[in-house]
């Protein structure tokens, strides 16, 4: 099975929750990127938070980007990118950093990550200035860092949970999921009380996948109680949308001295992808072409 995303909402219109398995394409970053389990554990958070969040927008070239960097972290940058399909890619700035765990044996991410620091949120609808929204950290911990974000920056009342959970062996991911439960404006004290009632009664998220529970079963549990409606369900991947042409693209915008410099001692350029580690080499010929492609649009 692929991982899936789901959307319901209430019939009445109160209250949306968003549930997604994302056990492949964690495994699949932490295959690419080599990372130690509590890398693994940050990026797989940020990565199903992006699924989620990306997955919520409408135009179809729309992109989401979440990029969490921590005052003095130990992982660095922890970057996530979301199409408006909920298909993702990111990465950690210190992929191999030191693992710590709480006493209770759970990874201690918000050590790694950093307590204080910055959580950025830029939504590109591909029509001009992205919008950026930016709050400082409650946790490092992730899910409330992404919770803390709706209320402050968009007044939207919202739980998340984020799960990554890895073989104690291995350090494989065994499985990754999140959920995000939001208010809408319809909602009264009533829905307010029985979504806190639902949310306290919630078992972890990868406990609920462990259990074989189905993302539509983990949305009917969050909204216990109400009469629901699947707005969509679709499955999503890791996908990196690197390409020869954007590294070109790229490479133009240097002066000519600048794109000849790229060339190493054996006569290569070689950019690699931060999302999916491609290589992409050029000649020393090939540069040469840049420089006059670029000259040909000038």
């Amino acid at each position: 099975m692929s991982d899936r995303i789901m959307r319901c909402i209430t019939s009445d219109g109160s209250v949306m929750a968003a549930a997604v398995d994302t056990s492949d394409l964690v495994y699949t970053a932490a295959k690419i990127h080599l990372t130690s389990p509590v890398a693994t554990a940050a990026l797989g958070r940020l990565l199903t938070a992006a699924a989620i969040m990306g997955n919520q927008l409408k135009q179809d070239n729309a992109s989401i980007t979440l990029r969490i960097k921590g005052d003095n972290s130990e992982t660095g940058a922890v970057i996530a990118v979301s199409d408006s399909r909920g298909n993702v890619r990111g990465y950690v700035e210190n992929p191999d950093c030191p693992t710590e765990y709480y006493s209770n044996g759970k990874l201690n991410v918000s050590k790694a990550v950093g307590k204080t620091g910055i959580l950025n949120v830029m939504r590109d609808y591909g029509t001009g200035e992205p919008y950026i929204g930016q709050v400082e950290l409650v946790s490092g911990e992730i899910a409330e860092d992404i919770t803390n974000y709706y209320a402050t920056s968009e007044q939207i009342p919202t739980v998340c949970a984020l799960g990554v959970l890895l073989n104690k062996e291995t350090h494989e991911v065994m499985l990754a999921g999140g959920l995000l439960i939001q208010l809408l404006p319809g909602a009264d004290d009533t829905t307010i009380d029985k979504i806190e009632k639902n949310i306290n009664e919630l078992e972890p998220m990868t406990t609920m996948l462990a259990k074989g529970m189905s993302i539509k079963e983990i949305c009917e549990k969050a909204l216990n109680g109400f009469d629901i409606e699947v707005l969509d369900e679709m499955p999503i991947h890791y996908a990196c949308s690197c390409s020869r042409e954007k590294v070109i693209n790229a490479f133009i915008t240097l002066s000519d001295e600048d794109i000849r410099s790229l060339a190493d001692e054996k006569g290569f350029a070689e950019a690699v992808c931060h999302f999916c580690k491609k290589k992409h080499r050029f000649s020393k010929m090939q540069l040469e072409q840049i420089i006059k492609q670029k000259h040909s649009k000038g």
